[in-house]
This record gives C-alpha cells, sequence and structure tokens, in this order.
C-alpha cells in the first residue's frame, strides 16, 4: 500500500535551537524515485519519455519547496543530482527556489551540504545495488553489485545520510518507492517518508498520481521542518568497499591510489573522513565506467 509514513521524535545529539538568520534546506533531487517513473527510458536524457518525466521531477519538486515553505525554510537549495545533472526544468521550477544544476561538483549530490543549511531533502532517491527496488543502483546503473559502507550494505542515501552527518545536517524528509522508505527508516529514523510508488520489479511500479503524490509530499515537507536545526557534526573514519560484476572493473579501480582489491570482483579503502571516503568512491565509479567494454561489460 501506497503510504506517507512519519515520526516526530527529536533527533538525538541535537545542539539547541536553530542556525542564526534564514532557515536553510538542501534538496538533494534524483530522478529515479520520482512520480511515476519505472523503467530506463523514463530518466535517460534525450527520449520521449525523459521530456514527460522531467516535469513529473520537478512537480516532486515543487511540491516539497511548496511544503518547506509553508514550514517556514526561508532559501531553499535544489541540487540537481540526476545523470548529466540538466533534468529539471528551471522555467517551471518553484520561484522560492534556487536550483544547482551541471556535472563536476565535488560533492556530487551532496554539494552545498556544507553551506550552513539546517536540514537536507532526499527526494526521488531509489534503493541500492544488490537490492530490491525501483530501478535501484549505486552511481552506476548497472556493474557496481554492491556498496558497503562500514561493513553495511549502502545505497545512495545511506551514503549520503552520513555525508549529512559529518556536516552536522539532518536528513528531514526522503521520497521514493516503498522500499526506499524501508532503507531510509533505517539510517535515517527520524525523517519523514513518503512512498510515491509501490514496487513491483526493477522495472515496474503501482504509482499514485501527481496530484495525490503532491499533496502527500507537500504535507510531509512541511511537518519535515519541525526536524531542522543543526546536529553535533559526526566527524569519524569510514570504510567504504565496492564490489563488481566483472573482475577486469575491480583490476582497474585498483590502480587508484589507496584502493585496493580485496577480492576478485571487490576494492576496498579507508578515509579519514566521510567527505574523502566520498570523493574516493566518486573515483572509483568514474575509472569503473570508463573501464566497461560496449558488450561485455
Amino acid at each position: 500500500m501506497l503510504s506517507l509514513r512519519c515520526r516526530t521524535a527529536a533527533f538525538p545529539g541535537r545542539r539547541a535551537g536553530r542556525s542564526v538568520g534564514r532557515v536553510r534546506i538542501m534538496i538533494s533531487a534524483d530522478m529515479e524515485g520520482v512520480t511515476g517513473v519505472t523503467c530506463p527510458a523514463d530518466v535517460r536524457p534525450g527520449t520521449e519519455q525523459w521530456q514527460r518525466f522531467r516535469r513529473l521531477f520537478t512537480g516532486d519538486v515543487n511540491a516539497c519547496v511548496a511544503g518547506l515553505a509553508a514550514g517556514g525554510a526561508e532559501d531553499v537549495l535544489v541540487n540537481e543530482a540526476h545523470n548529466d545533472n540538466r533534468n529539471l526544468v528551471l522555467e517551471e521550477l518553484d520561484a522560492r527556489a534556487r536550483m544547482l544544476t551541471g556535472y563536476h561538483k565535488p560533492l556530487s549530490m551532496m554539494q552545498g551540504i556544507d553551506s550552513d543549511v539546517d536540514g537536507v531533502v532526499f527526494l526521488g532517491y531509489h534503493t541500492g545495488a544488490g537490492e530490491d527496488g525501483v530501478l535501484a543502483h549505486t552511481y552506476l546503473e548497472n556493474s557496481i553489485t554492491g556498496v558497503f559502507l562500514d561493513g553495511v550494505r549502502a545505497s545512495e542515501g545511506r551514503l549520503n545520510a552520513a555525508l549529512a552527518a559529518e556536516y552536522g545536517v539532518p536528513v528531514i524528509l526522503v521520497t521514493g518507492d516503498d522500499l526506499t522508505c524501508v532503507d531510509a527508516a533505517d539510517y535515517a529514523p527520524d525523517a519523514r517518508r513518503v512512498a510515491v510508488k509501490e514496487c513491483v520489479s526493477r522495472y515496474a511500479a503501482i504509482c499514485a498520481t501527481p496530484q495525490r503524490t503532491a499533496a502527500q509530499i507537500k504535507e510531509a515537507a512541511e511537518a519535515a521542518m519541525d526536524l531542522a536545526g543543526p546536529l553535533e557534526p559526526d566527524r569519524r573514519p569510514h570504510r567504504i568497499e565496492v564490489e563488481f560484476d566483472a573482475a577486469h572493473l575491480a583490476a582497474a579501480c585498483a590502480v587508484v591510489p589507496t584502493v585496493e582489491r580485496v577480492d576478485v570482483l571487490r576494492v576496498g579503502f579507508d578515509a579519514p573522513t566521510m567527505t574523502d571516503a566520498m570523493k574516493c568512491f566518486k573515483i572509483v565509479t568514474y575509472v569503473a565506467n570508463n573501464a566497461r567494454e560496449e558488450i561485455y561489460g
């Protein structure tokens, strides 16, 4: 069943009060977990389906911005975080938001998390590589069969939540399919969650209409503002391991300094902070993506 899940418990470790000045929220906006999206053509730039769903993507973002503003947000930065980061329709974006678009962002999906924001929304997120879920993957659409953060299988949401924690920023809302909400309940248990569709398979889902999901997202975003406010930064070392579907990808990535091949299909590396870990992970995925051959992978 499609559902709106929420909790109102306070975040442990929260510092008293919000940041001085304007209340600022960041939206990390991905596309696979958006209303109605179920197959690769829906999110592949340039296709007819993508032209349609980029407007539904913008609609989900606008509903979120409206809710955040109603809850007291005075500045909303939308970091477009799908593919080439040129999917949202700027001219249709809620005027209360600012949009970060384009690629070569040092913190990728989380660029802007280091700019004194009071909370972050993961909008249109999905489950990770090796998991059930609509269009499930972690950074690369295929080739990666699992990513593990400190020994725990990690979706993009879990990785990004750990990065947000390093800057003392709470995850206040997550939207995606129902299994994405289950995943988020583990890495961000206090965050509001909106399931915009129910996973049937990797390429099929039972979808609610945009009118319905917009209302749910807006309501949840407004309520989520109660969770906004700085946390004590969680800055510590982390280990990431990446498992591939082919041995040559692991071999290619092992040439990156600090990255070691720990098994035939797996590499791993340690980093002093989550920021460093994510930058290294970004390099690993870039190398792996460019080491693939068209037919044999």
